[in-house]
Formats: C-alpha cells, sequence, structure tokens
C-alpha cells in the first residue's frame, strides 16, 4: 500500500464517528507474523476445517464440475499451498487445468509460482499481481469455464450487503457454467467463536495493538499502546463478530500532524468477520443470481466451501 493512501485512510478513519481503523492495513511484515502465529493457535478452528473439507472433500467437490477443462482464478492466493489440496485432484480428473492466482504481492505470487512447481509439476500456472478489484478483468476473456476461489472465509471481512455487491461482482466476470468456489465460516456456539477472536494468550489483542505501532512507525504516530485495551463481541443473530480496540482513558493522540481526542472507553471498530448459516448463503445465492449452489463442510459443520454455479 502506498503510504499516502494508508495515511488518508487512517485519519479519515480516526476521525470519523464512530472510530475505524482497516484490517486490509493489518498485515505489513510484523503484523504478516502474529496472523501466522494466529493461524497455530488451538483456539483458532478456521484453516483446519477448510484444510479438512480440501483434504477429504475434494474429489466430492469436483464431482459437481462437469467440463473437462477449466481456469481455476484463486483472489488473494497467498502461497497457494492450501489451494494445492485441491488443485492435486482436480489435475487427475480433468484434461487440462490452469490456474491463475491473483494478489496484491508480487512476492508471495513468486512463492506461490514456486509451490505449485514442487507440488504440481507441468502445471500451468499465471500469476498476476494487482489488487483483484482491478486485475479480475484481465480473466474475463479466456474461453475454458471458469472455477474462481475465494477462501479462507474472506467473504467474512465484506459488512452487510457489501459481502452481496461483492459476489454479484466476481458475477459480472463470469459465463455461464462458471463455478464461484467459497470459504464460509459458519454459525456456531458464540463461546467458539469468540475464542478464536479473543484468545487467552493474547495474540489476537497483539495483532490488533500492531496496527497502533505501524501508525507510530510509518505516520509519525505516538499512540501509547498500553492505554487501549482488545475486546471482540459475536452477535448468534446477526452472525457478526467485531474487533475494536477501547481507549481505556482520555487521550490525545498524534498522528501525521493531526491531533485525535480520545474519550475514556471510546472504540476504534477494527474489524468485522461475518458468520453465515447455510441457509443464509442459499438466500445469497438467490439474490446473486447464480443458477444452485453446494455446500460441503467440514465434519464439525463449523466450516463451508460452497460451491455457486453461473
Amino acid at each position: 500500500m502506498k503510504t499516502n493512501t494508508f495515511e488518508k485512510d487512517v485519519l479519515t478513519g480516526l476521525q470519523s464517528n464512530p472510530k475505524r481503523l482497516y484490517s486490509k492495513y493489518f498485515y505489513d511484515d510484523k503484523g504478516s507474523a502474529i496472523f501466522q502465529q494466529i493461524m497455530h493457535m488451538p483456539e483458532y478452528y478456521l484453516p483446519g476445517c477448510e484444510t479438512e473439507i480440501l483434504r477429504l472433500r475434494a474429489k466430492d467437490i469436483i464431482r459437481k464440475l462437469p467440463h473437462k477443462s477449466y481456469d481455476v482464478i484463486e483472489l488473494g492466493a497467498g502461497d497457494g499451498s492450501k489451494t494445492a489440496l485441491f488443485l492435486d485432484p482436480l489435475v487427475r480428473e480433468k484434461e487440462k487445468v490452469s490456474y491463475i492466482p491473483l494478489d496484491i504481492s508480487p512476492e508471495i505470487l513468486s512463492v506461490n509460482e514456486k509451490i505449485m512447481e514442487e507440488k504440481l509439476p507441468g502445471l500451468c500456472v499465471k500469476p498476476i499481481a494487482g489488487d483483484y478489484f482491478e486485475t479480475l478483468k484481465n480473466i474475463s476473456s479466456g474461453k475454458n469455464p471458469k472455477i474462481i476461489l475465494f477462501l479462507g472465509s474472506n467473504i467474512g471481512n465484506f459488512e452487510g450487503e457489501k459481502a452481496l455487491d461483492f459476489i454479484r461482482f466476481v458475477k459480472s466476470f463470469m459465463r455461464k457454467g462458471d463455478h464461484l468456489m467459497l470459504g464460509v465460516d459458519l454459525k456456531k456456539h458464540p463461546r467458539t467463536i469468540l475464542a478464536a477472536y479473543d484468545d487467552p494468550a493474547g495474540i489476537t489483542k497483539k495483532f490488533n495493538i500492531n496496527l497502533l505501532e505501524r501508525i507510530n512507525r510509518e505516520l509519525d504516530g505516538n499512540f501509547n499502546t498500553a492505554g487501549f485495551d482488545h475486546y471482540a463481541s459475536y452477535d448468534p443473530l446477526s452472525g457478526a463478530t467485531k474487533s475494536f480496540l477501547i481507549s481505556k482513558a482520555a487521550q490525545e493522540v498524534r498522528v501525521a500532524g493531526q491531533t485525535i481526542t480520545f474519550h475514556p472507553y471510546e472504540p476504534i471498530h477494527m474489524e468485522i468477520s461475518q458468520k453465515y448459516s447455510l441457509q443464509d448463503l442459499d438466500q445469497i445465492r438467490l439474490k446473486a443470481g447464480f443458477k444452485k449452489d453446494h455446500h460441503f463442510t467440514d465434519s464439525k459443520a463449523y466450516f463451508s466451501i460452497s460451491l455457486f454455479e453461473v
């Protein structure tokens, strides 16, 4: 991200009422390292559940894919190590498969290519670096049917109707016979969800606080991070998990030459992670105009990989 965009977004968010920061800025080098710790926490069930589905149910998913050739496009692909669990049986079952990972980071796409070369030699990999809101248009002209992957429960980062808007946006680049494959965290016992976002070891707190430290490092900020506490909430009716940083006292903070005033116990909204029921997903599929859907869950029914067909 360009620093001036970071500065603009931070100042706009902190000068809003209520205050907010944007979760896309969590992932500087230090934040990314902390998130890797989160991924290995026993309370953070999401990656294990999704990996179980890809490992054990990939062939069930592939049976719903009738064509002999596919272009697999992955939004926010990362290193692709998890995706290889799906691509491996797909390559074995189909005559021709190409993989087009989209990610904002050219460096992670280089890692992705190396992993695919090791795990699936011979697979045609065509990475595209950039914001997938811009780069998606580069894949709309291919002749083969498409499977667009959006895994990792990333759909949960869209608030309210924005998730439906995003799915409609992706569908605008799809044709009849194409499929959208969504990784979705499902509604479950509220305590299970809360533990994943407010762990006893405080790693999630450290992840949120790091964004204040990043502001100090990059925007000449003077946040006293000890003056803020982490708070997570989950609403079982709406399915919204929200993370906040709470100002422990009245204080003033300087950021990029601007003074930000905090009242005692004033929150900064940091992140949303939306949870869905299978019935919610059916409604989204209908509203977005897809023909049909199929849901593939892990053994605990904590997570779904849902296949929407155009």
